[in-house]
């Protein structure tokens, strides 16, 4: 029991930052739009990670898009402003989908 219990709380710790950045996306309406693995309105976080996997300052760019909106990137839905996104969240967010493979 005691060696499942501890199995158990090195497997939440390891995952808990992945849920708590999915969980602000989903609490700042991202999923809406957007899922991890497949595309909905937007593109899947995934697609979005191999898009800009490699580049420098891709954190930043699309926490500006996450925040500003975007249009023609993935084609003719244009992303709407967030602004209920503030800077920290916005850049948290873009980081967690840059991590996502």
């Amino acid at each position: 029991m005691k060696r499942t219990l501890i199995t158990l709380a090195m497997t939440l710790s390891v995952a808990a930052p992945a849920f708590a950045d999915q969980a602000l996306a989903t609490s700042k309406n991202c999923m809406a739009c957007h899922a991890v693995d497949k595309k909905l309105v937007g593109p899947s976080f995934k697609d979005v990670a191999a898009k800009y996997a490699g580049q420098a300052g891709a954190a930043d760019k699309l926490a500006e898009k996450i925040m500003k909106g975007s249009s023609g990137v993935w084609g003719p839905v244009p992303m709407p402003a967030n602004a209920q996104v503030n800077a920290a969240d916005a850049k948290k967010l873009a980081t967690w989908v840059l991590s996502l493979k």
